[in-house]
C-alpha cells in the first residue's frame, strides 16, 4: 500500500479510503469485520463513516459495528486512521426535534458525543462536515469545533460536498481564530463526473485540503457495467440506470469498457486508477461489499496507466477545464 499525507498536515493515510456504508444495510456485521480486517492486512489504514449510515431506522447502525470491531483489539483502533461525520438528523422517525441535525454548536455537541459512543472510542481522527449549513455562522461552528480539539475529541475537520467558495469561507474564518481549520475535502468526483475539477479542487490544492473522492466508480457506472450486463451478472439501477438510458451517455461508456479492454485492464480498477493520477487527490473512497470487490480495489494502487490510455480518457469524458475559462473567455 502506498501512503500520502492527508492535505497540509503531517497525517499519513493510505492511497485508497474504505467506505463503510455498506455495513449493516447490505453487509452483515461479521462480513464487515472480516472487510476491515482484510483492509487492514493490506495496508489500507483510513476508513470513512459517516454517523447517519444505516439508514433509516437503522441509523448509527454502521458506526456500531466499525465499534464492535475496535473493541476485538489487536491495535485495530490505534493503526486505523477514522473519519466519520455530523450534519444528518439523527433522531427516530417521527421524533425528530429543532436542533437535531446540521451545524449547530448543539447539534455538533450532541452529535460527537453520540458517534463517540457507538465507535467505542475516546477520539474521532478526522470529522467531517456532511453538508453546508447555511444558516449558522462559521464563528459558531468554529467555536464549537475549536472545543472539541482542546478536548481531545476530534483531531482534524474536514468538509464534504462542499463548494469551492465555502471552503474559502470556512478557512477563512478559521485563519481569523487562528484555527487549523479544514484540511480535506469529500466531493463527488469520478470520470463521468469531472465538475469538481472547476472550483472545488483548486480550492482544496490553494487551502492544503486532501480530495476524498466518493463514489468513484459512479454508482457501479463505471466499473464495467455493460460488460456485466451482456453476461447476466449485474443490472444498472439508481443513478447508473438513469445513466444508461441517455444514448449518448451509453456510448461513452461503451467507449470506455472498449478503450479498458484494448489496453487489458478491468474498467473499475482503472478508474481508481485514473483517480491516483489526479492533483491534490488523496485517495478515493472504496465501498467494498466483498472481499473479492475489496481484492479489485488494492490492484488499482499498483496499476500504471500509460499516455495512451490517459489520453483516451480525456478524448471520452473530456474535463469541464478550470473556472472561469470554462464558462467564460
Amino acid at each position: 500500500m502506498d501512503y500520502t499525507q492527508l492535505g497540509r498536515t503531517g497525517l499519513k493515510v493510505s492511497r485508497l479510503v474504505l467506505g463503510t456504508m455498506n455495513f449493516g444495510p447490505l453487509t452483515d456485521e461479521p462480513d464487515a469485520h472480516a472487510i476491515m480486517d482484510a483492509a487492514l492486512d493490506a495496508g489500507v489504514n483510513f476508513f470513512d463513516t459517516a454517523n447517519t449510515y444505516g439508514q433509516g431506522e437503522n441509523k448509527g447502525r454502521t458506526e456500531e459495528i466499525i465499534g464492535t470491531w475496535f473493541a476485538q483489539g489487536g491495535g485495530r483502533r490505534d493503526k486505523t486512521v477514522l473519519a466519520t461525520k455530523v450534519y444528518g438528523n439523527m433522531a427516530a422517525e417521527g421524533d425528530a426535534w429543532p436542533n437535531h441535525d446540521r451545524l449547530s454548536a448543539v447539534n455538533i455537541r450532541r452529535a460527537v458525543d453520540a458517534s463517540l459512543r457507538r465507535l467505542g472510542t475516546d477520539r474521532i481522527d478526522l470529522y467531517q462536515f456532511h453538508h453546508i449549513d447555511r444558516n449558522t455562522p462559521w464563528d459558531e461552528i468554529w467555536q464549537a469545533m475549536d472545543v472539541l480539539v482542546q478536548q481531545g475529541k476530534v483531531l482534524y475537520v474536514g468538509s464534504s460536498n462542499f463548494p469551492g467558495w465555502n471552503i474559502a469561507r470556512a478557512n477563512e474564518a478559521a485563519a481569523r481564530r487562528g484555527s487549523l481549520g479544514l484540511v480535506s475535502e469529500q466531493c463527488l468526483y469520478n470520470l463521468a463526473e469531472r465538475r469538481a475539477e472547476m472550483e472545488v479542487i483548486p480550492a482544496a490544492e490553494v487551502y492544503g485540503l486532501g480530495v476524498i473522492p466518493w463514489s468513484p466508480l459512479q454508482s457501479g457506472l463505471l466499473g464495467g457495467v455493460l460488460r456485466k450486463q451482456e453476461e447476466g451478472r449485474r443490472s444498472a439501477s439508481g443513478r447508473a440506470a438513469a445513466i444508461l438510458a441517455d444514448p449518448d451517455q451509453r456510448a461513452r461508456i461503451q467507449a470506455y469498457e472498449d478503450l479498458c479492454d484494448k489496453h487489458g485492464v478491468r474498467p473499475g480498477e482503472a478508474t481508481l486508477a485514473w483517480l491516483l493520477t489526479r492533483p491534490g487527490v488523496t485517495g478515493p473512497i472504496i465501498g467494498p461489499r466483498t472481499q473479492e470487490h475489496l481484492d479489485s480495489a488494492l490492484r488499482a494502487v499498483a496499476l500504471e496507466l500509460p499516455r495512451e490510455f490517459l489520453d483516451g480518457v480525456d478524448a471520452i469524458f473530456p474535463g469541464p477545464g478550470p473556472a472561469p475559462e470554462a464558462f467564460a473567455w
